[in-house]
């Protein structure tokens, strides 16, 4: 099988139709039957399942619809990505929708290059309201890890990644609440090349309350543990990498300790302080 999209959900009932509805309108698939669309409801309480059963399952035999108690979105992707059969993965976010021409731009940008993970430009829109990327957030292709240092550099519902890559760095860790992306993303970038589509192909839509980075206060805490975890992990960095990624960690964990010396959160600091220890030694021995 060619391709397999996995869409994660919880309590979307009122959004998910919009980002199926902007698969099944790709013209990449128009023509084909080499695909297969995942729906992963992580334990909603809404009217998912009635919606889904309704108007999408009777209709499309490519659609798998998966459910699971609620354990976060990091255990809804890697439970599409056990059952998916497809040589190429695509996420999309239920929130999110895919513009018409996103997967025939992407897959034209991988047949011409040798690449396993393409992302592309998005449009973002808060509140019903387009507005502009800060240059922070610029989006750009290559060896790009150490611009997926600060933040996540890629979203999930640009992605396009080649199955052997999940096998090689593996999938998403289920032990962060949130940042699991980034996590991934650093993983991936440290090991291969992304082809990016300077095109925007998906609308990416913010601004709600169940977004991840409004639920959570210090979203650094959980990049700084994504960067603990590569650095002390077997994973294999290159030397300019690895110095990159002390030299972050290093930048987060002091900000982290200045905010939590100002909140009075005295156990954050202490683990920051320790931290900084550890890793400033690190950073000596490399240097």
């Amino acid at each position: 099988m060619k391709l397999s999209v996995i869409i994660p959900s919880f309590n979307r009932q009122a959004v998910i139709g919009r980002a199926i509805d902007s698969v099944l309108s790709q013209t990449y698939l128009l023509e084909r039957d080499d695909w297969e669309l995942i729906l992963v409801d992580d334990g909603s309480t809404d009217q998912t399942r009635s919606l889904i059963s309704q108007k999408y399952l009777s209709d499309h035999s490519n659609i798998l619809y998966l459910e699971q108690d609620n354990a976060g979105v990091s255990s809804a992707r890697n439970l599409g990505l056990r059952h998916a059969r497809g040589e190429w993965i695509a996420l999309l976010d239920s929130d999110d929708q895919w513009l018409p021409h996103k997967l025939a731009a992407q897959f034209e940008r991988l047949d011409h290059e040798q690449h396993l993970v393409c992302h592309t430009e998005e449009i973002w829109i808060r509140n019903g309201v387009r507005v502009n990327q800060m240059n922070k957030h610029k989006k750009t292709g290559g060896r790009i890890f150490e611009r997926c240092l600060p933040l996540c550099a890629m979203s999930p519902s640009s992605i396009v990644i080649h199955n052997s890559v999940f096998e090689a760095v593996g999938v998403f860790d289920e032990s962060l609440p949130a940042c699991e992306d980034y996590d991934l993303w650093l993983k991936i970038a440290s090991q291969y090349s992304v082809a990016y589509v300077e095109q925007a192909c998906i609308n990416k839509f913010g601004g709600h309350d169940d977004q991840l980075s409004r639920q959570f206060w210090g979203m650094d805490r959980f990049r700084v543990i994504a960067l603990e975890n590569l650095l002390t992990s077997d994973f294999e960095l290159s030397p300019s990498n690895h110095q990159a990624a002390v030299n972050m960690l290093l930048k987060k964990l002091g900000i982290l300790l200045k905010g939590a010396i100002k909140h009075g959160n005295d156990e954050l600091a202490e683990r920051c302080r320790s931290s900084l220890a550890k890793f400033s030694v690190d950073e000596q021995m490399t240097s």
